[in-house]
């Protein structure tokens, strides 16, 4: 207590604290350090501290203006590559309820159907060089607007995704599939066109809503959405991801594709990753079927690639494939936008390899032509499976019915056959006469490792002679491979 009655630090007393002269250090007067410290050491180490203290806030603010800066930069890139991106999609709208509605699940949940069509439409100088079949007429002096006349589709693939997104089926419908096409609009001319009887590659000729309807039609699955890719786009997406590999079974010379491949292991770029994905002379029987079993090999390598650290690790790589991607496509007004398609396929990405069913619809060889096929009476089990969301790799125990389900040449790739059964579904409208049952050749992207069966009766010619692929290699030693 002070005289004053105050406490405090002034208050007088034995032991109380004394105010410290100015100038004055805690060890004592000016100049009078504490015991054990040489002379000037507090002072010269607290400058220093403060020094080093001042040096770190300016470093700080360097760190965090710079780190502003660069997220500046991020963002305006990015807005900038999204801009980019959504300029390469080109888009086309489909019909409000021409192609049905999904039913959701007991949690309000719905599948998605996307028909994947691969277009063999030459729409630029680089489509006409890639895939040939250009007439000059088509052509002008710069090349920049060279077409073919034909826009049918080589390959469609019908993408189903579960409303739960645990599973996923692909399924491809062979492009020379005798349907009945609607009556469709011309886009050319803007004029009805009858509805008939015909190969179904060739519903594209009328737009893609023509081949959405009659894809609908024929499996009775609503479709949400669909993407036309082209030639060139093929070669870009490939090289995107590293080139893609691939195996065959013998050496291989499809002389209509140019597809030249030595027995084994190839990594696949640009021109031959194409000229693979086209090739049906080369392999199975020669028909389409085996070109479709091919691609499927070709799909599921392609897409492992894309889940591969290599892939998902390289932002640049990433940017290369999103580039090539969204410039090979056509797609609807609903995936018409690079945030669409992302989260499109941030869905598909939800669902594990071991769950991605590749299939191939149920077929049997077309009575009156040979050349064609119907779809096969077991087909009808397929697409009703898909239509009521139901699982192709649901008990992946089970022994494969209604036909081999194994992709040839791969032992390790058996799932259940799921077009055993003959029930049509709801609202299909199979082909008239498709009597006896066809083999789906399902196989789940992590086990389609497989080579692909290269054709062994005669389905090229050279010089007019008809030889098997395998001959045709060897008889062309002066033509290079299309692959080490």
């Amino acid at each position: 207590m002070s005289d004053d009655g105050r406490k405090g630090p002034h208050a007088q007393g034995p032991g109380a604290r004394l105010p410290r002269p100015r100038g004055e250090s805690a060890g004592g007067p000016s100049g009078a350090p504490r015991e054990g410290r040489p002379a000037g050491a507090t002072g010269n180490r607290s400058a220093a501290a403060e020094r080093a203290a001042l040096r770190r806030t300016h470093l700080r603010r360097r760190i965090l203006l710079g780190l502003a800066a660069v997220m500046v930069v991020i963002v305006a890139a990015g807005a900038l590559v999204v801009h980019h991106l959504n300029g390469n999609i080109r888009t086309v709208a489909i019909p409000k309820g021409l192609v049905g509605t999904e039913t959701t699940d007991a949690k309000g949940r719905a599948p998605i159907n996307v028909l994947v069509m691969g277009s063999d439409t030459r729409g630029s100088s680089a489509d006409c060089a890639i895939g040939g079949g250009c007439q000059a007429s088509t052509s002008t002096a710069s090349g920049k607007s060279a077409t073919s006349l034909a826009a049918n589709a080589d390959v469609e693939m019908l993408v189903h995704i579960s409303a739960d997104r645990s599973n996923a089926t692909i399924m491809s419908i062979p492009r020379d599939t005798v349907v009945d096409i609607p009556e469709c609009t011309d886009p050319a001319t803007g004029q009805p066109v009858a509805a008939h009887q015909e190969r179904i590659n060739s519903s594209l000729q009328y737009g893609p809503s023509c081949t959405l309807q009659t894809v609908h039609n024929l499996t009775g699955v609503p479709i949400d959405h669909f993407a036309v890719i082209d030639f060139s786009g093929v070669v870009t997406m490939s090289d995107a991801v590293g080139g893609v590999n691939v195996c065959v079974n013998h050496d291989v010379y499809d002389t209509y594709s140019h597809l030249k491949l030595k027995k084994g292991s190839h990594t696949l770029k640009g021109k031959s990753a194409l000229e693979f994905l086209r090739t049906r002379h080369g392999f199975g029987d020669g028909s389409d079927i085996g070109r479709t079993v091919a691609q499927h090999l070709f799909l599921s390598a392609m897409l492992r690639q894309m889940e591969s650290a290599s892939t998902l690790a390289n932002p640049v790589r990433l940017y290369d494939l999103a580039n090539a991607a969204t410039k090979a496509v056509t797609v609807d007004n609903g995936l018409g936008d690079i945030g669409k398609l992302t989260g499109l396929a941030k869905e598909l990405n939800k669902i594990p390899s071991k769950r991605i069913t590749f299939t191939t619809m149920p077929n049997i060889p077309d009575p009156q032509n040979q050349a064609e096929v119907l779809p096969a009476s077991n087909a009808a089990a397929l697409f009703a499976k898909i239509k009521s969301d139901t699982s192709l790799t649901a008990s992946p125990e089970k022994t494969p019915t209604g036909g081999s389900s194994s992709t040839p040449g791969s032992s390790s790739s058996v799932t259940p056959s799921p077009s055993g059964g003959t029930t049509p579904g709801e609202g299909t409208t199979p082909t008239t006469g498709a009597s006896s049952s066809g083999t789906d050749y399902a196989t789940t992207v992590d086990k389609a490792v497989g080579c692909a069966q290269v054709a062994q009766v005669a389905t090229v010619q050279i010089n007019g002679i008809a030889m098997t692929p395998i001959q045709a290699y060897a008889a062309s030693p002066n033509v290079p491979d299309s692959a080490p």
